[in-house]
C-alpha cells in the first residue's frame, strides 16, 4: 500500500512539474495565435494561460507540497539518511527530468489532455495560489507578450523555409522578406535616375517618328516638361496616343495636365500610400531644391516587395538604375 502511495505522489509530482514547463513555455499570445489558427489544443488552454502568475503559483504550489509529502512519507518508512536520497533520486528523475522532458517537446498537446486537472488545482488552491499571485502582479506588472523585431522575424522565416516540415517556401519567404523591409528604403534607392527618363517637350509635335519612339521604349508613360526637365508640366500616355488621329498635335495639347510629385526622401511606404491613394502608376521624384530627380513607379515598389524584376516582352532594360550607371560609366 505504501509503495502505491509513493508512485501516486509521483505521479502527481511529474504531472506538476510538467505542466508547469509545457504550459509556461508557451504565452498567452502564441496560445491566442494557435487557437485562431484552428488549434483546438490552444484554444482549450488559453483561458487559463491569460492570468500566468495565478497559473504558475497554482503549479508550483501543488509541486512543492506533493515534493515535500513524498519526502516526509518516505522518511517514515526508511532511515534519515535514505530517504533524503531515495525522495531525491525519485523526485528529481521521475517527476522532474522525465516529465519536463516529455512535456518539452509536446506541451500543447499534453497539457489539453490534463485541463480538468489544472482546472481543478486552480479551484482547490485559489485561496492560497490566489494571494501569491495577486502579489506578482503588483509587483511585476502585467505578463507582456512576445513582440520580434524585423530581423528576428526574417530568422523565423529563414528557419521555416529550411525545414522540412514548414509549409514556407522559397518564394514566400522571398516575399515576405521584402515587405518587412521595403518600408526602410527611400525612393531615391529604387527610383529611375533623371538621366535615363524618356520625356517628351510641349512643342514637340505628334509624328510618325515620335510614335515610333513611343513603341520602342516599351513604355506606357512619359513626362511632359517645358524648357526644361525640371518643370514637369504633364504626362503623356500611350493610350492617348494609340488609335487616336493626334499627327500633327503638340505633345503638350494632348498629355495629361494631372502630375504626381513625390520627394527623393519619402519612404517607399509612403509612396506605396500615394499610388493607392490615387490609382496612378508614375510619380516625379524631387529633390530638395524641387528639380527633378528621377521617377518612380508602382512596378518599382512591388519588385522591391517580392525582390524579383519584373520584366515583360517590351523592357528594353530590366534594371534602369543599372542601365543609368553605366551609360554615365561610358
Amino acid at each position: 500500500m505504501e509503495y502505491i502511495i509513493v508512485l501516486i505522489l509521483l505521479a502527481f509530482s511529474a504531472a506538476f512539474s510538467g505542466l508547469t514547463l509545457g504550459l509556461m513555455s508557451w504565452d498567452a499570445q502564441e496560445l491566442k495565435r494557435k487557437a485562431d489558427s484552428g488549434d483546438a489544443d490552444a484554444a482549450a488552454l488559453y483561458p487559463i494561460r491569460l492570468d500566468g502568475n495565478l497559473l504558475l503559483t497554482t503549479l508550483l504550489v501543488g509541486n512543492v507540497l506533493v515534493n515535500a509529502v513524498i519526502s516526509i512519507f518516505l522518511s517514515s518508512l526508511t532511515t534519515g539518511v535514505i530517504a533524503v536520497v531515495l525522495s531525491t533520486a525519485l523526485i528529481v528523475i521521475f517527476g522532474e527530468i522525465l516529465p519536463q522532458a516529455t512535456f518539452n517537446q509536446n506541451g500543447i498537446a499534453l497539457g489539453a489532455r490534463f485541463i480538468w486537472v489544472v482546472r481543478a488545482l486552480l479551484f482547490v488552491l485559489y485561496p492560497i495560489a490566489k494571494p501569491i499571485a495577486w502579489t506578482l502582479d503588483k509587483l511585476l506588472g502585467s505578463e507582456l507578450p512576445n513582440v520580434y523585431s524585423k530581423q528576428e522575424l526574417m530568422k523565423i522565416i529563414e528557419e521555416h523555409e529550411d525545414s522540412h516540415n514548414s509549409e514556407v517556401d522559397e518564394d514566400e519567404e522571398r516575399i515576405i522578406k521584402g515587405a518587412l523591409t521595403f518600408s526602410d528604403k527611400k525612393v531615391e534607392d529604387i527610383m529611375t535616375p533623371r538621366t535615363v527618363v524618356h520625356a517628351f517637350d510641349v512643342d514637340d509635335v505628334i509624328n510618325e517618328n515620335l510614335l515610333q519612339e513611343v513603341r520602342d521604349s516599351g513604355l506606357s508613360r512619359f513626362p511632359v516638361f517645358e524648357e526644361d526637365m525640371d518643370s514637369i508640366v504633364g504626362m503623356l500616355y500611350t493610350s492617348q496616343l494609340i488609335g487616336k488621329d493626334n499627327l500633327g498635335a503638340r505633345v503638350g495639347d494632348i498629355a495629361s495636365k494631372e502630375v504626381r510629385f513625390i520627394r527623393d526622401e519619402a519612404s517607399l511606404d509612403d509612396a506605396l500610400q500615394m499610388f493607392l491613394k490615387t490609382h496612378k502608376h508614375l510619380s516625379i521624384v524631387e529633390d530638395e531644391f524641387g528639380g527633378m530627380a528621377g521617377g518612380i513607379t508602382l512596378e518599382d515598389i512591388l519588385e522591391e516587395i517580392i525582390r524579383t524584376e519584373i520584366v515583360d516582352e517590351r523592357d528594353i532594360h530590366p534594371d534602369m538604375r543599372a542601365y543609368a550607371r553605366a551609360t554615365n560609366a561610358d
